[in-house]
């Protein structure tokens, strides 16, 4: 790592120094404190104190579920006194796993109902003995909760004998029953409340009505009778073929995509596919991983086999490639955003035309940023123009030269190949002082300058965190932070 000299801190002194002029200007201090809420490289010691702030931005109001969080940082969250910010916490798929476990024993019952709920939420792996923390609530739905994660058979036996009657029917299931002694089990039956009847029964449900001769499905007067029948295999394919001419076009959509036809046989069947998502057909949800499914189902004519293999999350070579030179654009634009292969090219395609709802989720492809995307840099779509950003070997000259574009500027500003004199000069200019601030190049000591400068008082520095077993977990609940 390169060291400033003596004259190149000294100047950067300077320039951060030179943010005092601003001081007393609300409009520049509520950008700043926008921005750091959106910094993703926000020092413990910097988020303590915007905690403090009275105003923040409206678009900041639920910014610490959005905010990047290190074990330090989670742990000034889960020590908030606000009991909004320790719930924002919760959501944050970020928090730390492990110091986000205090709140097991926060004081607050919606903090620990919400943690209930959502611990193992993004992924999350639950620390040993939370979920038993979790069982052993006072609270009632708290319990209630604790029943969806995985619990020892003592502690869920002992949540099927709880006062409320909702933790009892939660904490049934096919797995605990066996392990229940004659006298609990002989309880539950007789339980008066109708959730405990309703869980007792989904465990033992009767026996199902056997379903009618496939000739009678066939020829139900209901659609979705038909419909069904018309892709389960069990029906005999020449039974099925003779829906070809039902009058319900999803009726004979069904038939067109049953795993037993052959190309000819589809192509024989009318049928219109209706705009929208749509459901694959089972085969492929469960089989299309497999190379010879993948294939076929590339190579088929029918447009919603080519679009349902394109869903999958991995596929052979030669499959992307049949399906990246498709003719149907959704077919393209389902393999940008389902298969981890699809390619540069046309990722990069898909990301500058699509229009839907989720066209700026495709930047966040493996394949997307490449070398060469700085060539992009004045491209007349700003969205190519943005991409030009993601170019790993660009420098700050690219970064110089669309930091004043109107429509990608504010991305520059937050890159962190900014030059330092640049990004702090930015910070005293109405309209960039907001992304100058989220620019995670941005040192430590100049965003608590920021806070100097906004009014926000200083607070002491967080102490360090280390791993909590759960019995921490517990004293931590006992010391408490007010609500």
């Amino acid at each position: 790592m390169d060291v400033p000299s003596i004259e190149e801190d000294g100047r950067m002194s300077e320039v951060r120094g030179g943010l005092d002029r601003y001081s007393g200007d609300e409009r520049l201090a509520q950008e700043w404190l926008g921005g750091l809420t959106l910094n993703p490289a926000l020092p413990a010691s910097v988020l303590v104190r915007l905690l403090t702030a009275e105003e923040l931005s409206a678009y900041a109001s639920s910014w610490l579920t959005r905010c990047s969080l290190d074990r330090e940082s989670t742990a000034v969250l889960v020590s908030a006194p606000q009991v909004d910010h320790r719930l924002q916490t919760v959501e944050n798929p970020a928090a730390d796993v492990e110091v986000l476990a205090r709140l097991a024993r926060d004081p607050e019952p919606r903090v620990r109902f919400v943690y209930a709920a959502l611990a193992g939420d993004f992924g999350r792996r639950i620390p040993d003995g939370v979920p038993e923390i979790l069982a052993g609530d006072s609270e009632a739905r708290v319990r209630r909760m604790a029943t969806q994660w995985d619990l020892p058979v003592p502690v869920r036996a002992r949540l099927a004998e709880d006062e409320d009657a909702r933790v009892r029917a939660s904490a049934l299931s096919a797995e605990l029953w066996p392990q229940l002694s004659a006298a609990v089990c002989q309880a539950l039956l007789a339980d008066p409340e109708p959730q405990v009847q309703h869980a007792i029964a989904k465990l033992f449900p009767s026996e199902p009505e056997p379903r009618p001769e496939p000739d009678l499905r066939v020829q139900d007067p209901e659609p979705a009778v038909r419909s069904e029948a018309a892709q389960d295999p069990e029906v005999p394919t020449a039974l099925a073929l003779q829906l070809a001419e039902d009058p319900e076009n999803t009726v004979r959509l069904s038939l067109s995509m049953r795993e037993d036809l052959t190309e000819e046989q589809r192509s024989a069947i009318a049928y219109d596919v209706p705009n929208g998502y749509h459901t694959p057909p089972l085969w492929i949800v469960e089989r299309g991983h497999q190379p010879q499914i993948a294939r076929r189902a590339a190579a088929s004519g029918h447009v919603l086999l080519r679009r349902s293999i394109a869903m999958q999350k991995h596929l052979p070579a030669d499959v992307v490639d049949r399906l990246s030179e498709d003719e149907d654009f959704f077919v393209k634009l389902t393999l940008c955003q389902s298969c981890q292969e699809a390619p540069h090219a046309l990722v990069l395609e898909m990301y500058a035309h699509w229009h839907g709802l989720k066209w700026s989720f495709l930047r966040s492809h493996p394949n997307f940023a490449e070398p060469g995307l700085a060539r992009f840099a004045d491209h007349p779509n700003p969205r190519l123009r943005r991409a030009a950003l993601d170019d790993p070997e660009a420098g700050p000259e690219l970064v110089l030269r669309l930091i004043d574009d109107p429509e990608v500027g504010c991305w520059a500003l937050r890159d962190p190949r900014l030059p330092s004199e640049e990004l702090h000069q930015r910070l005293g200019v109405p309209g960039s002082a907001r992304d100058a601030a989220a620019n995670p190049a941005l040192p430590p000591a100049t965003m608590h300058r920021l806070l100097d400068l906004a009014a926000v008082a200083e607070c002491p520095s967080p102490r360090g965190v280390k791993t909590l077993a759960v019995g921490e977990v517990e004293s931590h609940g006992a010391e408490g932070s007010e609500a």
